[in-house]
């Protein structure tokens, strides 16, 4: 595929990263009060992991394979393992005999600030798709 698009490509997938985290989040937040999931146990905050997307490329000046970036890739979602919180509440019904309910070991702060930041390189990710389409419509009107 041609060089000119490999900008798209990384801007794509950062877009698509950062929706998958948008996702995760909103999960997370759903799930502040949730103290017994289908296994039984109290929620676990999950985090979305992400890594670089390389695609090995010969290089036509050097005659190398090289490493090209690509963008991101999402290689899983998994779960914190921080501390859960302990809250005391004698009336619930998942409380233990001491009357303490374990909580998920979600921070609704520390979620909306994660958002926060999703959503911002979200924006970033976008900037630069309507960026490089401006260019390249700008680059058709030259040929014409």
């Amino acid at each position: 595929m041609l060089k000119a698009f490999n900008t798209l490509r990384i801007s794509s997938s950062g877009l698509s990263a950062e929706r998958l985290r948008m996702d995760t989040i909103a999960s997370n937040i759903a799930n502040v009060n949730t103290t017994r999931g289908a296994d039984g146990q109290p929620y676990k905050r999950k985090v979305a992991v992400f890594q670089e997307n390389l695609n090995n490329e010969l290089n036509k000046q050097t005659g190398r394979y090289e490493d090209v970036p690509t963008g991101v890739k999402a290689v899983g979602i998994e779960e914190d393992n921080s501390p859960m919180r302990r809250v005391y509440d004698p009336s619930n019904p998942d409380a233990d005999v001491q009357g303490y309910v374990t909580m998920p070991n979600v921070n609704i702060l520390n979620e909306m600030a994660d958002m926060i930041v999703a959503t911002r390189a979200y924006e970033a990710n976008v900037s630069a798709v309507n960026s490089e389409k401006s260019m390249f419509l700008k680059a058709l009107e030259i040929g014409r």
